[in-house]
C-alpha cells in the first residue's frame, strides 16, 4: 500500500501542489484509487464526502498533461450541486496550480453569459451540475467529443435530486473509449444499471466510511431540555476551542432564530439555507472559509456539498432524524488526517432516536457533562485577559491614564481595575442549567406539567397537540416540552411562565371532536406532577 505521495511516480509539478496545499500523505480512498485510475481504467468508488475523493480522480486526471485547452474539455466532472461544482473546481485549480490545469464550474443560478466567455477561452475541465451542462450542449457552447475522462461524483446524490436521465443523455455525448469514474456513497440499483452500461469492467474500491470518518471524530451528546439548548450551546462556545463550528438545524426557521440569538449575544455567526441567494450563500461561504466568521448555521440541504478542512466542531443543534444523515454531518469534520468533534443535543425524548443512530452507523456516542458555570466564567475572564493584554500593546489605553490618576486619588488602584473590566466586559454571570429529568421548578423559570382530558382514543397526536398549542397562544413549538398520551387523557409539558396563558387558551375548546378541559396536574409521590 502506497504510504506518500511521490510513491505513485507523480509529476514534480503535482508534488509541488499538494505540499502548497498541506497534503501529507494519501487519503484511504487515494491509497485504492490511485493506482487504478492512473492506469486508465475505470473505477467505482464507494465512499462518501469527506473522504479526499476530489484529488483521488483530480490528480490522475491532471497527471495526464492536458494540453490544448479549446471549448473541447478533456475532462469533465458531473456533481449534484452548485456548492459542491465550485469547490471541485477551485481544488483542482489547486492541484495544477504549477501545471497550468484551468477547471471552471458551470452550474445554474450564475450567469449563463459568463460561462459562455469562460468556454470560449478555453479550459482544460468542466466541473458542472446536469442541467446547466446539458444547457450547454444544447446551445452548442459546450462540445464533449474529446473528453478523455468522465467523473460522476455523489452519483447517489445526483440520483436522489431527479438528474438520472440527464446523467445518461450527457454520457451519450462523450466518446465511447473515454474512462469513466464513478463515486457514491451507496450504491442503488439505478447506479448499478449505469454503472453496467456506461462502463468498461470498472474495479470497484471501497472505503469503509463509516468507520473511517468515526474513527477521526470525537462524538459526545449532551441530554438538555428543549428550553436549555442555546445556553448549554454557549457554554460550549465559550469553553471549546474551535477554529470554525457548524451547527446544523432542522428548518430554516430554526436556522434563522438561532443565528440571530447568537450574534445578539456577540458570535460571529452565519447562516445558509435554501431561502437565500446563491450570492449571499457564497458570501457567507467565504466568510466561513477566511474565519470571518467562525460559526455557521446550517440546514443539511444547504450544507451539501460543503468542503472545509478547518472545521474543528459540528454541533447537532436538532438531532439528525436518521442515521445517515448523521454520517453526513458528522463528515463535515475530522477532514484532511485532522481529528474532530461532533457534539449532539438529545431531549428526552430523543434518546430512542440517539440508539437507533449508534446502532444503525455502528458507532458509540459518549454521553458528555456540559461545562460548569465555573467554567465557563473561566473561559470568559481568559477572554477579557486577553483583549486587555492587546489593548495594552497596542498602546490605545495611554489617553485613559489621566483619568484613571484621577480616580486613584479617591480609590483604591485595584478597586479601579476591577470596576474597568467589569464596565467593559459587561455580564459574567452564566445562566443555570438544570439537569433534563430533575423535578420542575414552578416558579417561572421551570416547565409546569398540565393534564388535558383528551388522549389517543380521541385520535389524537403529539404533533396535533404541539401545533394547537403553538397556534391558539403563540408559543413556538420548539418551546412545548414532553408530551405523555394516554388512552383517555394525556399530559404536556410547557414553561411555567406561560402555563397559564396555555389553560385560558385551549381549556374548553374542540380537540378530536371533544371538549377539552385542561388544569395543572396534580403532585405526585416524590414531588413529580402526576
Amino acid at each position: 500500500m502506497y504510504k506518500k505521495f511521490f510513491e505513485f511516480n507523480l509529476s514534480d509539478d503535482i508534488l509541488n501542489s499538494l505540499a502548497e496545499m498541506g497534503f501529507e500523505e494519501p487519503t484511504q480512498i487515494q491509497k485504492i484509487a490511485l493506482p487504478p485510475v492512473l492506469k486508465g481504467k475505470d473505477i467505482i468508488g464507494v465512499a462518501q464526502t469527506g473522504t479526499g475523493k476530489t484529488a483521488a480522480f483530480g490528480i490522475p486526471i491532471i497527471e495526464k498533461g492536458l494540453k490544448g485547452k479549446s471549448r473541447r474539455p478533456a475532462a469533465l466532472i458531473l456533481v449534484p450541486t452548485r456548492e459542491l461544482a465550485m469547490q471541485v473546481a477551485e481544488e483542482l485549480n489547486k492541484i495544477g496550480k504549477f501545471s497550468g490545469t484551468v477547471a471552471v464550474p458551470i452550474y445554474g443560478g450564475q450567469s449563463i453569459e459568463r460561462q459562455f466567455r469562460s468556454l470560449n477561452r478555453g479550459i482544460d475541465i468542466v466541473v458542472g451540475t446536469p442541467g446547466r451542462v446539458i444547457d450547454h450542449i444544447r446551445r452548442k457552447t459546450l462540445n464533449l467529443s474529446d473528453t478523455q475522462t468522465v467523473v460522476l461524483d455523489e452519483a447517489d446524490e445526483m440520483l436522489n435530486m431527479g438528474f438520472i436521465e440527464d446523467m445518461q443523455t450527457i454520457l451519450q455525448e462523450t466518446p465511447a473509449e473515454r474512462q469513466t469514474l464513478l463515486f457514491s456513497a451507496t450504491m442503488p440499483d439505478q447506479i448499478v444499471r449505469i454503472s453496467k452500461k456506461y462502463m468498461k469492467s470498472p474495479e470497484k474500491v471501497r472505503v469503509d466510511t463509516k468507520n473511517l470518518v468515526v474513527s477521526k471524530i470525537k462524538q459526545v451528546f449532551f441530554e438538555v431540555r428543549e428550553s436549555d439548548k442555546l445556553k448549554a450551546l454557549t457554554r460550549i462556545l465559550d469553553v471549546q476551542e474551535s477554529a470554525l463550528t457548524l451547527i446544523f438545524c432542522h428548518t430554516k426557521r430554526e436556522v434563522d432564530e438561532l443565528s440571530g440569538k447568537l450574534k445578539s449575544l456577540g458570535y460571529e455567526a452565519g447562516a445558509i439555507h435554501g431561502d437565500f441567494t446563491q450570492s449571499f450563500r457564497d458570501e457567507m461561504m467565504r466568510k466561513f472559509k477566511s474565519g470571518a466568521i467562525d460559526i455557521l448555521v446550517a440546514t443539511d440541504v444547504a450544507a451539501r456539498g460543503l468542503d472545509i478542512n478547518d472545521v474543528t466542531h459540528v454541533i447537532n443543534y436538532s438531532i439528525p432524524q436518521n442515521p445517515d444523515a448523521y454520517v453526513h454531518r458528522i463528515g463535515r469534520t475530522g477532514r484532511a488526517g485532522k481529528c474532530g468533534i461532533a457534539i449532539t443535543f438529545v431531549t428526552p425524548r430523543e434518546y430512542r432516536q440517539l440508539r437507533v443512530i449508534e446502532r444503525s452507523a455502528r458507532t458509540k456516542i459518549q454521553k458528555g457533562k456540559l461545562p460548569t458555570r465555573a467554567e465557563v466564567r473561566e473561559a470568559r475572564e481568559k477572554v477579557i485577559a486577553s483583549d486587555v493584554e492587546e489593548v495594552i500593546r497596542s498602546g490605545k489605553h495611554r489617553e485613559f491614564i489621566p483619568l484613571v490618576e484621577t480616580l486613584m486619588d479617591e480609590y483604591d488602584p485595584m478597586e479601579v481595575a476591577a470596576a474597568a473590566l467589569r464596565f467593559s466586559a459587561g455580564e459574567l454571570e452564566v445562566e443555570n442549567i438544570s439537569a433534563p429529568n430533575a423535578p420542575r421548578d414552578r416558579s417561572g423559570g421551570g416547565t409546569t406539567r398540565l393534564f388535558l382530558t383528551i388522549g389517543r382514543k380521541d385520535k389524537i397526536q403529539v404533533g396535533d397537540m404541539v401545533r394547537t398549542i403553538s397556534e391558539k397562544t403563540g408559543i413556538p413549538g420548539r418551546n412545548i416540552g414532553k408530551i405523555s398520551l394516554f388512552d383517555k387523557f394525556s399530559f404536556v409539558e410547557v414553561p411555567s411562565n406561560v402555563a397559564e396563558l396555555v389553560i385560558s387558551s385551549i381549556n374548553e375548546m374542540i380537540m378530536g371532536g371533544r371538549k377539552v378541559k385542561v388544569s395543572p396536574a396534580r403532585e405526585r409521590k416524590g414531588g413529580r406532577g402526576a
